[in-house]
């Protein structure tokens, strides 16, 4: 190493000029994840590993959140890191994200099989909020997000595929980084209240990261 990060993707790893990748290893307790990150090729926020799919990751064995056998759908997948932490402790997961970002999300899945496979391999679906969310079964356990709070135009339509996903025993974990050029504690404030119970459950101050549990209001 040279010491010099400014750069960390060389120019011959490139397929393109403005196309870029890069691999890392995640240890998310004790199972080492690797994840290909795309950047370039119009992926934009789906492209990178977001410290908030860490954090809840994280989070989840913290709390013990029960997962084995688990249907748990993942929600703006992006790399998959998250999804496919969920899998590897046990859970049903099934990955979406917008149709552009699945390739390299799929690939994120295959490279990341368990020694002896998995008990149930996920399953990586195209869902476009407010637009083919019916074509979704609404039965899940739990739901998960990181970092999708980002575009003030979509927070309607991402409430009204929550909505359809989730029953009264569902459980929804967000987690997001409060960044007020997004108005992302207006979706947690305004938006998500009104069709659901939102509590804020930890707080990262240093990072301005929290995370969030919802549930379908009665």
């Amino acid at each position: 190493m040279n010491g010099e990060v400014d750069d960390p993707f060389p120019v011959e790893d490139c397929l393109f000029e403005e196309t870029f990748s890069s691999d890392s290893v995640y240890n998310l307790s004790g199972h080492k994840l690797r994840i290909k990150q795309v950047f370039g090729a119009n992926l934009g926020v789906a492209a990178p590993v977001w410290e908030a799919a860490i954090q809840l990751s994280n989070y989840l064995v913290e709390r013990s959140v029960e997962l084995k056998g688990r249907r748990v759908i993942e929600l703006g997948a992006g790399t998959g890191l998250l999804g496919i932490f969920a899998a590897r402790l046990g859970a049903v997961v099934t990955l979406t994200d917008l149709p552009i970002a699945l390739p390299p999300l799929q690939a994120n899945v295959s490279a990341n099989t368990p020694p002896g496979g998995w008990s149930t391999a996920p399953t990586v679906l195209p869902l476009s909020w407010g637009k083919d969310h019916l074509t979704f079964p609404a039965d899940w356990d739990l739901v998960l997000g990181a970092d999708l709070i980002y575009l003030p135009e979509t927070f309607p339509l991402l409430v009204e595929t929550l909505a359809h996903l989730c029953h009264s025993g569902t459980v929804v974990f967000f987690c997001s980084k409060m960044r007020r050029e997004h108005k992302t504690q207006e979706f947690y404030e305004q938006y998500l209240p009104t069709r659901f119970k939102v509590e804020l459950v930890k707080s990262d101050e240093r990072q301005n990261i929290n995370i969030y549990e919802v549930t379908l209001q009665t």
